[in-house]
């Protein structure tokens, strides 16, 4: 999908539309690989006195509106991190739930992303889910592998440093077996060995709910990557907040260690 055009197509049921990039918003300086740490589900629902499933359930209702409107504005990704290799330590029923949240929305959601062309990949050590969240899982990467439109990654107990360890590892017993030589390994290499291989690190990385910390996520991809903090609870992240994050992106000057601006 071009990030040259100013519109872009999407397709709800079997009726295509047309959105128009937002006003303020330049279609040639949008960030290709739009990262989100979805925070504040559970504190969006204490708010209102509900149980913190709510908040869960109100979350997916956000990440689909995002994804959306990423690719209707021709972003190419959106990574969201889902669950961290640390929230198995939250109380058995929000694990339960949010496993089973999981495989509903799979379920339900798998043929409307085909339909939009959307590549979904989960990234994380998925041996640890549940065995029918695996099968679908590996189904909705199957079929959706082939897509064309923006790249959907969903981190599922997915950790950083457990990235980053994995990746080592797989480097060194490369080297013990005689297939790689130690002085060949540089960043391209040790990148080529992440949950991410083949994907552009992200541009822009946005956490709501005003935490101002990366939480163990993407910590070799985000290097580079633009920081946006909103206090907005992630449930209320809507198409204003996401507009808001895209402005503060375009109006940063990217040196990457530089001097002179660098677009993206």
């Amino acid at each position: 999908m071009s990030r040259a055009l100013a519109t872009a197509r999407s397709v709800q049921g079997n009726r295509p539309s047309l959105r128009t990039l937002p006003a303020g918003l330049e279609a040639a300086r949008l960030p290709v690989h739009v990262a989100v740490i979805m925070d504040g589900n559970g504190r969006w629902a204490r708010q209102r006195n509900l149980p913190r499933v709510m908040g869960h359930r109100e979350g997916v209702e956000a990440l689909k509106r995002t994804l959306r409107l990423c690719s209707d504005w021709g972003i190419g990704a959106l990574t969201a991190y889902a669950f961290s290799t640390e929230n198995w330590n939250r109380p058995g029923e929000e694990v339960s739930f949010l496993m089973a949240l999981f495989e509903r929305v799979l379920a339900l959601e798998l043929a409307a992303l085909e339909q939009e062309q959307v590549r979904i990949r989960f990234l994380g050590d998925l041996q640890q889910l549940p065995s029918g969240l695996q099968e679908l899982i590996a189904n909705a990467e199957s079929r959706t592998a082939a897509n064309t439109g923006i790249h959907f990654n969903v981190c599922t107990n997915y950790g950083g440093r457990r990235e980053l360890v994995r990746a080592a590892r797989a480097l060194a017993e490369q080297v013990a077996r005689g297939d790689l030589d130690p002085a060949a390994i540089d960043e391209q290499a040790f990148a080529a060995q992440l949950h991410t291989a083949g994907e552009r690190d992200p541009d822009l990385l946005i956490r709501t709910s005003g935490e101002q910390r990366l939480s163990n996520f993407l910590l070799w991809q985000l290097a580079y990557a633009e920081l946006h903090i909103t206090d907005v609870l992630w449930p209320d992240f809507d198409e204003p907040a996401l507009v808001q994050a895209l402005l503060d992106y375009q109006s940063r000057q990217r040196r990457f260690g530089g001097v002179d601006s660098v677009t993206p």
